[in-house]
């Protein structure tokens, strides 16, 4: 069972379509660990040119989907709900795997340390148990400004 559908992601990070890059959250715990997925269908815009008779989902877009699990994570934490995450940083990612549409990518984030917003996530993708890509963000994350 999905802990979180498009909807509940939607009530907790701020991305929309067309950018918002996973479907579920399959597990969950709030500052410490998220696990996400997103099922490439071949429909998705950036496989139109990426590439033409040879679709190959970038490895922006894991990077993007995997720090989307990571915004899940902090802003399931009652001080950030409501709040934006940013990249502050991308360190140290490689890409193991090429993801198809038809593929099923798990996009793991798990804290290492925050401080005063600012956090370093591991991070990697998947599809079934093959490491797709690897790597640390560092993001801010901001709390909801206050009227």
């Amino acid at each position: 069972m999905d802990i979180l559908d498009r909807a509940g992601i939607e009530a907790l990070i701020p991305h929309r379509e067309p950018f918002l890059l996973i479907d579920r959250v399959t597990a969950l715990e709030p500052g410490v660990r998220a696990v996400a997925e997103h099922t490439f269908s071949g429909e998705e815009w950036y496989l139109q040119g990426h590439f033409p008779g040879n679709p190959i989902v970038p490895g922006v877009i894991l990077v993007e989907s995997c720090a989307q699990a990571a915004t899940v994570m902090a802003m399931s934490l009652p001080e950030y709900r409501d709040g934006l995450g940013l990249f502050a940083g991308i360190e140290e990612m490689r890409f193991k795997r090429i993801v198809r549409p038809g593929d099923t990518g798990r996009f793991e984030a798990v804290m290492e340390r925050s401080r005063r917003g600012v956090a370093r996530v591991a991070v990697r993708a998947f599809v079934g148990d093959e490491l797709a890509a690897e790597g640390v963000i560092v993001a801010v994350f901001q709390p909801h400004a206050k009227p």
